[in-house]
């Protein structure tokens, strides 16, 4: 990456250990040959980062698609971790927890950070409840909603956490209105070297501001939207000059949005175009099951709207919750509901909406 090789500042600490690049290197291989499957992608990305290479190869999660290989410039990436800093004020010496799968652009980010801003990163398992097994408090998180929600007795002995991976549900972002620790969603992709754009969830000074808080470019970051309503990215920094996305978003300034959902989940049911993600946050409240809204074909509406639950049976007062939700409009309300006993799930834990309503289409087929 540059003439000097690969940038570790010196106040970096892996697991309270300071190391020479060379000793680094000894860690890697050893993480590599004996340590186990969490720690050997660990020792892969040190490995990776540490080679006189310009690229890193990352692989995507495969939530709105197949995965994907790409190659990302350590420049970048370098780049991204010290717009975070500057963001989120993180400083040379604070303590970090990396929980996340080193397999992933988040978890190589949470490392990039930790060598390019002088962290002091411990590591553990990536699992639902990371913290349980430590009392030590930590200045930086990052972790997926999931494992927020399985942390909340315990995110007062973090400082900065940021949360990705999965939107984060409306009824999760209430529990989180009385903690200490600072909380903010993410925005990004493996493409923009992880997130671009970060959303405050708590310490408002007003209790309605959280309603309409937008999601905030970091550093060299702007916005704009093509003819789909859908967000493009403007963050050279992070070697994007123009990133056309999927997202569908409200852009408040060149700077903020509000995101909605994804163009390509999208139902046109006669004639309504509707954002299933817009829904879903209306029906959470009374559905304690996981489940998607989708569309599938239909003879007079072009496409119908759909609720799918992961549950083996769909109990007898589904349609009376349903019928509950007075915030639903006319053709919000789901045509049909169907079941599956288990939803298909990226590594991550991201639901595979195609693959989902792949199975229900074969489903109703057969049946």
């Amino acid at each position: 990456m540059n003439k000097e090789g690969p940038l570790i500042h010196p106040a970096f600490r892996l697991n309270g250990i300071n190391y020479s690049l060379e000793a680094l290197k000894d860690v890697a291989y050893s993480l590599i040959k004996e340590g186990e499957p969490f720690e050997q992608q660990m020792g892969d990305f040190l490995l990776d980062w540490l080679l006189d290479q310009d690229t890193i190869l990352v692989v995507t999660s495969g939530s709105t698609g197949i995965p994907k290989r790409v190659f990302l410039k350590k420049e970048h990436m370098v780049n991204s971790a010290r717009a975070s800093g500057e963001f989120l004020n993180l400083k040379e010496g604070d303590s970090a927890l990396l929980c996340l799968p080193a397999g992933f652009i988040a978890g190589k980010m949470m490392l990039v950070r930790a060598m390019v801003l002088g962290l002091e990163i411990d590591f553990v398992e990536p699992s639902s409840d990371p913290m349980w097994r430590s009392l030590k408090s930590y200045d930086f998180v990052a972790m997926v909603p999931m494992q927020v929600q399985n942390s909340l007795s315990k995110l007062d002995r973090i400082g900065t956490l940021i949360v990705g991976g999965a939107p984060v549900s409306e009824s999760l972002r209430g529990s989180l209105e009385a903690s200490k620790c600072r909380v903010f969603e993410t925005y990004g992709m493996t493409e923009t070297c992880s997130h671009v754009a970060l959303k405050k969830l708590n310490h408002f000074e007003d209790s309605k501001a959280d309603k309409v808080n937008p999601f905030k470019a970091l550093t060299g970051v702007q916005f704009s939207k093509d003819d789909r309503n859908c967000l493009v990215i403007q963050a050279p920094d992070v070697g994007q000059s123009e990133l056309v996305t999927n997202d569908l978003v409200e852009l408040q300034s060149e700077t903020e949005f509000h995101w909605l959902g994804r163009y390509d989940n999208m139902v046109n049911s006669g004639g309504v175009k509707l954002i299933p993600e817009l829904i879903e946050e209306k029906l959470k409240a009374v559905i304690s099951e996981r489940f998607i809204l989708t569309g599938i074909p239909d003879k007079k509406l072009g496409q119908a709207l759909i609720l799918v639950l992961e549950t083996e049976q769909i109990s007898e007062d589904m349609n009376a919750r349903l019928g509950g939700v007075t915030a639903l409009e006319k053709y919000e309300r789901p045509k049909r509901i169907v079941n599956l006993n288990q939803f298909p799930l990226t590594e991550n834990g991201k639901i595979k909406r195609g693959e989902v309503l792949d199975q229900v289409l074969a489903l109703l087929t057969s049946s």
